[in-house]
């Protein structure tokens, strides 16, 4: 039986007449693949170095993603330390995760311009354009907040950043957003709005003393709820999206672990936020992008052409509740998971009352514009999104002192003006930084 290095170049390749330089590349060809065995060895050889060199890639990229985002050291806890310490009276030192994203980098400057401690919290996921979220990281940092960049499922850096610093709250607004997106990326819903929520409560009940938590639900729970305004007594148990049921099953897992574990819990259900470093992924921002590029935009309607309405909130009325749930949050009973007492646990919705219809909104745009839309009206598709919201805010009014204070109108002029800034005139194309 012939040895593989016969097989590979064999030494006597057979009848084979040499005519010359026209046919000296044929004989050599034959003789390397004279067989079936050789070519199906030559075909071997091709796919190896082909694994060997993506996985050298592979080994290359997750490489370059460890060091990039890798955490310890004296460096990295000293910026920690120095990004938690309280500059008032009677502070707070806050975790607030999804630091990078929209609501978390406004509550987190707010906090910090207060005096708090603020230690942010991102994975800077691709969902919508990371280099925004990079921009409201360099804001942050320009405040002297530090953003660690990490999965909130990782279970050991959350558990070092607790090691480091003595949080006495939590505020969780890291989530996998948007209603339509589930359809095409179920798993990372469960991923970030379940796994990682039980990975931080987790780090939360075992921490002494436990942080009181306050973190973002969604109007969404609400569903097909058709009682309007939407009250935090009204039935959440018919989702109408994946997101929606991730958000409603938050609610059962951080009620039990108040339960349990005597951890102090808020929920927030926020309502349509909008406005300056808001969501690319957004109705208003994405218009607002159209409308400059000339494109034709898509508007939704409702059974029997019906138009839809959101009762959109504008980012610094949602803050000020996000706040205002802070300081009035109880102390968590528990102590290195054990309970001691019952804690408090609540929920409040965070909206602005006022619903607006979709196209009425497309129209105030147009004029802070000056650009005549290009609409495309169609039906509204089985993607999870419900025809329309509607806050009732009187609980929060009573126990946060929660009241809203900016309409529509005054908001988006507010976010055209900030967009125009940040984006530049130039049809909706981003400008260098």
């Amino acid at each position: 039986m012939p040895s593989l290095e016969e097989e590979l170049f064999p030494s006597t390749p057979g009848k084979f007449k040499d005519r010359g330089g026209a046919h000296s590349m044929n004989r050599q060809f034959y003789r390397c693949f004279a067989s079936t065995s050789t070519m199906f060895l030559w075909a071997l050889f091709l796919i190896a170095l082909t694994a060997s060199y993506l996985s050298f890639q592979s080994f290359v990229d997750s490489g370059s993603r460890y060091f990039s985002s890798a955490w310890g050291g004296h460096h990295w806890e000293k910026q920690v330390k120095s990004s938690a310490q309280i500059h008032r009276a009677n502070g707070f030192s806050v975790l607030v995760t999804g630091a990078a994203g929209f609501v978390g980098s406004h509550v987190s400057l707010a906090l910090k311009k207060r005096g708090d401690g603020v230690v942010g919290f991102d994975n800077f996921n691709n969902y919508y354009d990371p280099s925004l979220k990079k921009a409201r990281k360099a804001l942050l940092n320009s405040h002297n907040v530090f953003i660690v960049e990490g999965d909130v499922n990782d279970a050991k850096l959350i558990a070092k950043l607790f090691d480091i610093v003595e949080f006495t709250h939590v505020m969780h607004l890291a989530a996998q957003a948007g209603v339509r997106y589930a359809m095409e990326n179920p798993h990372s819903y469960v991923h970030s709005n379940i796994a990682g929520l039980v990975t931080l409560l987790e780090a939360c009940k075992n921490a002494d003393p436990q942080p009181a938590i306050v973190w973002a639900s969604s109007s969404s729970v609400y569903g097909l709820n058709e009682d309007v305004p939407f009250s935090e007594s009204d039935r959440t148990d018919r989702p109408a999206s994946l997101y929606a049921a991730t958000k409603k099953s938050g609610e059962a897992i951080t009620h039990t672990y108040n339960h349990i574990y005597g951890l102090s819990i808020t929920g927030l259900r926020f309502f349509t936020v909008y406005g300056p470093w808001g969501r690319p992924d957004m109705a208003y921002f994405s218009f607002t992008k159209g409308i400059l590029q000339g494109k034709p935009i898509t508007i939704y309607r409702g059974k029997n052409r019906v138009d839809l309405a959101r009762d959109f909130t504008y980012i610094d009325d949602v803050v000020k509740g996000c706040v205002a749930s802070l300081d009035t949050a109880k102390k968590s009973t528990g102590s290195g998971g054990k309970k001691r007492g019952p804690a408090q646990y609540r929920i409040f919705n965070l909206g602005n009352t006022s619903p607006v219809t979709v196209p009425m909104m497309v129209g105030i745009l147009e004029r802070h514009l000056k650009v005549k839309a290009k609409k495309n009206y169609v039906d509204m598709p089985g993607n999870g999104d419900v025809p329309f919201t509607h806050a009732n805010i009187s609980l929060a009014r009573r126990e946060l002192g929660y009241k809203p204070t900016t309409d529509l109108q005054t908001g988006l002029k507010k976010f055209v003006k900030w967009y125009l800034a940040f984006y530049g005139h130039n049809h909706g194309k981003s400008v260098k930084l």
